[in-house]
C-alpha cells in the first residue's frame, strides 16, 4: 500500500484529502472555536470576519464550527450504514454463492426486491416507519445499501467457488466457514474496498439529502444538510451558511468518491498499465 501511494499521487491526493477531513471530524471538539449550540442574536446571519472566519448563522451560531460538528454527524451516520450494509449484504452474498441451490435463489430474490425501489424511496419509507432521527437515516441507508453489496460480492465469489484452490481445500476436510473466511473473503478484498469507498461517497449525499428533507438529524444537532435546508431560507440576506455546507458536502463525498476511483486504478490490474 506504501508502495502504491508513492507511485500513484492520485491515491496518494485521495487518502490525503480523506484523512485530513477525518482529522477535522474526530479533533472538532479540539479544533472549533466555539460551541456549535451557543447562540448570539446581536451577531446572526453575518459574513466571514476574524471572529468567525466563515460566518453566523440565523440565530447566530458559528458556522465553521457547526460543519465540523457536522462532518462528524455525516461520517457516523454513513460509516455505521456502509458497515452494517458491508456485514448483512457481504454475508448474504457468500452465503449464496457458495451454497447456491434453493438458498441462493431466495437469498438474490430477496436482494432483488430490496433493489428495486428507488433508493430515495426506500429511504423515506424506512424512516417514516422508526422516525426522523441519524440513526434512523443510517438503518435507511444501509437497507438500501445491503443488495448492492450481496450483488456485487455474489459475483466473483461464485468465480473463486469453482477455482482450484477452494477445490483442494474441500478434499482436505476444510470447514465451509474455515473456506470462506480465509480463502475466499482475502480475495475479495480489493473489491471491499473500492465498494465501500465508493458507497461511503453515495451515503454522504443520500445522509445529506434525508437531513435537508427535515428526515434525518433534527436540531439542534450540527448536520450538513440541515445547515443547508436553514441557510436557503436565508439567501438573499447571507448566503454564507447555505454555501460553506454546500461545499463541505461537496468536499466529503469527493474524498471518498475520488479515493474509490483511485484504489480501483490501483487495485485492478487491468487498469493498471500493466501486460
Amino acid at each position: 500500500m506504501v508502495r502504491s501511494l508513492t507511485r500513484n499521487k492520485l491515491l496518494a491526493f485521495a487518502v490525503l484529502l480523506v484523512a485530513a477531513q477525518l482529522i477535522l471530524a474526530v479533533g472538532a471538539p479540539l479544533i472549533a472555536p466555539y460551541d456549535p449550540m451557543a447562540q448570539s442574536v446581536a451577531r446572526r446571519l453575518r459574513g466571514p470576519s476574524d471572529l468567525n472566519w466563515l460566518g453566523t448563522d440565523q440565530l447566530g451560531r458559528d458556522v465553521l464550527t457547526r460543519i465540523l460538528y457536522g462532518y462528524r454527524t455525516s461520517l457516523i451516520a454513513c460509516v455505521l450504514a456502509v458497515g452494517v450494509a458491508l456485514l448483512a449484504g457481504g454475508a448474504l452474498g457468500l452465503v449464496a454463492a457458495y451454497y447456491r441451490g434453493w438458498l441462493g435463489r431466495i437469498i438474490m430474490r430477496l436482494m432483488d426486491v430490496l433493489f428495486a425501489f428507488p433508493v430515495m424511496l426506500l429511504a423515506i419509507g424506512i424512516i417514516a416507519v422508526l422516525g426522523p432521527h441519524t440513526y434512523s437515516a443510517a438503518a435507511a441507508i444501509a437497507v438500501v445499501y445491503t443488495p448492492i453489496f450481496a450483488r456485487l460480492l455474489r459475483g466473483p465469489a461464485l468465480v473463486l467457488c469453482e477455482s482450484e484452490f477452494v477445490a483442494g481445500a474441500r478434499a482436505i476436510g476444510s470447514s465451509d466457514g474455515r473456506i470462506i473466511f480465509l480463502h475466499i473473503l482475502p480475495n475479495l478484498a480489493s473489491v471491499i474496498l473500492v465498494q465501500t469507498s465508493l458507497l461511503l461517497s453515495a451515503a454522504i449525499l443520500v445522509e445529506a439529502s434525508l437531513s435537508f428533507l427535515g428526515l434525518g438529524t433534527q436540531p439542534p444537532t450540527p448536520s450538513l444538510g440541515l445547515m443547508l435546508s436553514e441557510g436557503r431560507n436565508f439567501l438573499m440576506l447571507s448566503p454564507w451558511s447555505a454555501i460553506f455546507a454546500g461545499f463541505a458536502i461537496l468536499f466529503l463525498s469527493f474524498g471518498f468518491n475520488l479515493l474509490g476511483d483511485a484504489l480501483r486504478d490501483t487495485l485492478d490490474p487491468r487498469l493498471r498499465g500493466q501486460p
